[in-house]
């Protein structure tokens, strides 16, 4: 496993390079975007990305070495799927806090208060106080939480309400974050790796990397932002009253509630058979890279397919990848180069799904009440998440199941089934909106139905 994960993120960083390229030659040649030439909105993009870009990074430095971090401590798997529930139940506990602290606190302070709470939570990993771990989880998923909605909120208040730039605009940024966003997920990975087992300091070495990072994000948010605040109830409203976001955001709880269960069962899959986990995580960005480079060549004018169709095709492969993952991981036939491809096909087809998502809820969700509708749509996320590995824990506390245990098969294939419905969702939301052109690129409108 070791020479298997040093060749795959070499080979899968030159697969990114060669489509990166290629996408670019295929990229119709455009006059320089008013956006890109208004200094003012370029200035004012930077500040935001400046903050974003260090929370991402803080956070990805945390995900190879979290639960190796728990077996270094001597936990049992039972115990660390516990911690995860914790965190899990946190995100659905301050889910709908994450939309509703802005109007009480403010954006910036909002802000900085994830920047407090994460670095909190990274700093609980220098205990080996099973009481201290969980309240860390807590902290935690409240982070997550802000994360997923308040920054992205910010800017797009800011955008639109005070510097009044043009709607259009807005997905030239969230573009360049996505794009820094995997750079930043793949440099994270050998980081970690780098810390821990290179120079020997452990797995607690990233998550205390992080703590200055968010540092600096706070320093960013608390010199350079300005204060609002809006309320999500109309996020609520809009979810409730459009069949198009309701079953969009079935499909998100769906797919991105297996990546939680992901995160959970990679490395007890892998670990045992001795490969480095930073580069295995490396491996795993680069992959999600992949995909998301071949979202663009796909979406092209050369080939011309819909995001519907794409987000189709990433549901279809996350859905085989956790097929394969109920044979590579029967017990007592253990298989970890294949487990090890299909969570890098598993990966590709979220590099997919997310450029296609969030073109879609671009499309059917209003910008000024989309945090509000997404901190909406991850409550039934965590709540799959926890209720998947309360599962898990019940199997191995039952069965003693543990690295390669019946209990990580029957998640795996339980995986499988939900992205079943995942499926029909998609095609649902699509059979709904078979002749909205909402739901297709700006090139292909009037040229007939997506299905």
């Amino acid at each position: 496993m070791l020479v298997t994960a040093y060749l795959a993120v070499i080979s899968l960083l030159a697969l990114c390079v060669g489509l990166e390229l290629t996408a670019r030659r295929l990229t119709p040649p455009q006059s320089t975007p008013t956006a890109v030439a208004n200094p003012a909105f370029r200035r004012f993009q930077n500040i935001f990305l400046r903050a974003y870009l260090l929370a991402l990074w803080a956070d990805w430095l945390q995900g190879p070495y979290l639960y190796k971090l728990y077996r270094h401590y001597s936990f049992l798997e039972s115990q660390i799927a516990i911690l995860y529930v914790c965190g899990l139940a946190s995100c659905v506990l301050f889910a709908p806090f994450s939309g509703w602290l802005p109007q009480a606190l403010g954006r910036r302070q909002t802000c900085l208060l994830f920047c407090l709470s994460y670095s909190a939570c990274c700093l609980t990993k220098l205990s080996r106080d099973y009481f201290v771990l969980i309240v860390g989880r807590i902290l935690g998923g409240l982070s997550t939480s802000l994360l997923a909605t308040t920054f992205e909120s910010w800017y797009v208040h800011r955008h639109v309400d005070v510097h009044d730039f043009p709607k259009d605009w807005i997905p030239s940024t969230f573009t360049k974050a996505a794009t820094w966003n995997h750079g930043l997920a793949v440099g994270a990975g050998l980081m970690a790796n780098l810390l821990a087992e290179w120079l020997h300091l452990g797995p607690v070495a990233p998550f205390l990397l992080a703590v200055p990072c968010l540092g600096c994000c706070g320093w960013v948010v608390l010199t350079d932002w300005v204060r609002f605040s809006r309320s999500c109830h109309e996020g609520l409203r809009c979810l409730l009253s459009d069949k198009r976001v309701m079953l969009l955001g079935g499909v998100q709880a769906l797919f991105e509630s297996v990546l939680y269960i992901f995160v959970f069962l990679w490395t007890p899959v892998l670990d045992p058979h001795g490969p480095p986990l930073g580069i295995i995580f490396s491996c795993l960005m680069a992959a999600s890279m992949v995909g998301s480079l071949l979202y663009r060549l796909a979406t092209s004018t050369r080939y011309h397919l819909q995001p519907g169709h794409v987000l189709c095709v990433a549901v279809l492969m996350a859905f085989f990848s956790f097929f394969m993952l109920t044979f590579s991981t029967a017990p007592g036939q253990l298989r970890p180069h294949e487990s090890f491809l299909a969570f890098l096909l598993l990966e590709l087809a979220s590099g997919l799904y997310f450029p296609a998502v969030s073109f879609l809820q671009g499309r059917v969700i209003p910008e000024e009440k989309r945090a509000g509708v997404l901190a909406w749509f991850r409550l039934p996320l965590h709540l799959l998440a926890c209720l998947g590995l309360l599962a898990l824990h019940g199997e191995v506390s039952g069965t003693g199941g543990g690295e390669g245990g019946s209990g990580t098969r029957h998640m795996f294939g339980g995986c499988a089934l939900m992205m079943l419905a995942a499926l029909m969702a998609v095609v649902s939301l699509f059979t709904l909106g078979r002749n909205d052109t909402d739901l297709k690129l700006e090139g292909s409108r009037g040229e007939g139905e997506m299905y």
